[in-house]
């Protein structure tokens, strides 16, 4: 394989932009991961299982440091990792870490915007690494696997790579966009109940 090679080019490019994203959120990573499996249906450049293996271990990878950033990185650490967060999200992932841990970390990575929230908790409760690692796997796989449908269904849509990629970007982004509008509603929905029981209390 040469560096000519599209996939001495494209293999590293999902690998860091994933791990990169999972760190410090300004690359879209899901829509990286369904763009490269986008590609890996309409040419022989990519493969599809390579893409689905580099995915989860650059996401995995990055929740790790992540992680790892809250728990030992002291609060100047803590604040970079948490600024655009809202403190009331904070807490409430902190308080329902401590009955919930495994799972939160797996619907975490799932949810838009719920992996900072939930790896500062973890970080908060020092939960431990030998449950931190198997769920954290766990999470990234679904997570690779959901957003590389995206781009197989692209794929098997078009033939053409650009078309297939583009596609696979913007549903990544309309799933996106609907999974928080429906997590903003259910929030406000359990809000409104919250302050129906205190006006009834």
């Amino acid at each position: 394989m040469s560096w000519t090679d599209p996939a001495s080019i494209g293999y590293p490019t999902l690998f860091l932009g994933v791990l990169i994203g999972s760190i410090v959120p300004i690359v879209p990573t899901g829509a990286v991961v369904g763009a490269a499996a986008a590609v890996a249906m309409t040419t022989p450049h990519l493969n599809l299982p390579l893409v689905l293996l580099l995915a989860t271990l650059g996401a995995a990878s990055g929740d790790l440091i992540t992680f790892a950033i809250a728990r030992l990185g002291g609060d100047a650490a803590v604040r970079w990792l948490g600024r655009g967060q809202r403190p009331d999200r904070l807490a409430g992932a902190r308080d329902r870490f401590k009955r919930q841990g495994w799972q939160l970390i797996v619907v975490g990575r799932l949810i838009p915007a719920g992996r900072i929230p939930v790896l500062l908790a973890a970080g908060a409760v020092s939960y431990p690494w030998r449950r931190l690692v198997p769920a954290t796997l766990a999470a990234c796989v679904l997570w690779a696997v959901a957003y590389a449908l995206l781009g197989v269904v692209s794929g098997g849509i078009f033939d053409s790579p650009l078309i297939a990629t583009l596609l696979a970007a913007v549903l990544v982004l309309v799933v996106t966009g609907v999974v928080n509008l429906v997590a903003k509603r259910r929030r406000e929905k359990a809000k409104g109940r919250q302050g129906e029981t205190k006006v009834g209390s």
